[in-house]
């Protein structure tokens, strides 16, 4: 599997809530520079927060909207997209709809994600979705 197709396949899991299939693409020993506040180590680590973002979100969607790689690397600007039906870090459903945009780089060996950095505006979420965010 190249890494572009192990990336698609990433997309895949959670774009459709098959998320065992993250297993088959990101390393155990994953390093993950940017996890979210409540993302735990290695593939399951993945897995548990798309869970819980797609309990919270699920429609949610990501959608690639440019990708760039080079032998090691996967890079790509995405949007990604969903309605509030369930609790979201502590705040109840609100039903509102988000959209914003978000870049990710993959470091892959062996056709597995070994390292990810990557950044989602997700205080444009949180306004989105009328949260009060202090100033």
């Amino acid at each position: 599997m190249t890494n572009t197709e192990a990336q698609k396949k990433f997309g895949e899991a959670v774009n459709t809530g098959k998320l065992e299939l993250i297993r088959e693409v990101v390393a155990q020993d994953v390093k993950d520079h940017d996890p979210a506040p409540m993302q735990g180590p290695g593939p399951q680590g993945f897995i548990d927060f798309f869970t819980m973002m797609r309990n919270a979100f699920p429609d949610l969607k990501i959608e690639v909207k440019h990708l760039v790689t080079d032998a090691d690397n996967v890079c790509f600007a995405y949007t990604v997209s969903g309605t509030h039906k369930g609790e979201f870090m502590g705040v109840a459903p609100t039903g509102k709809s988000f959209s914003a945009r978000g870049m990710q780089i993959g470091r892959f060996e062996n056709g597995k994600l070994k390292e990810r950095w990557g950044s989602t505006d997700e205080l444009g979420i949180l306004k989105q979705l009328g949260v009060e965010v202090p100033g």
